[in-house]
């Protein structure tokens, strides 16, 4: 995900924010521009979306099942 002003990639405590499902990404976060990135293009580390606290602590699971999401 890329930042609306900053441009930036979107971070956790310095983590790069990633996931491996374009789809699922644009679905949580329709107003953010989701871009594709690979690992060795980072240069810094990656939290995986599904390790994120407010996500976790939002009980969110994956593959999501849109009928959740209401």
């Amino acid at each position: 995900m890329v930042g609306a002003h900053s441009r930036d990639l979107l971070t956790y405590q310095g983590r790069v924010i990633v996931h491996n499902d374009r789809a699922e990404m644009e679905f949580l976060f329709p107003n953010t521009r989701v871009t594709r990135v690979s690992d060795g293009d980072l240069g810094q580390p990656v939290m995986r979306l599904r390790d994120h606290p407010e996500v976790v602590a939002l009980g969110i699971q994956f593959p999501l099942r849109r009928g959740d999401f209401r």
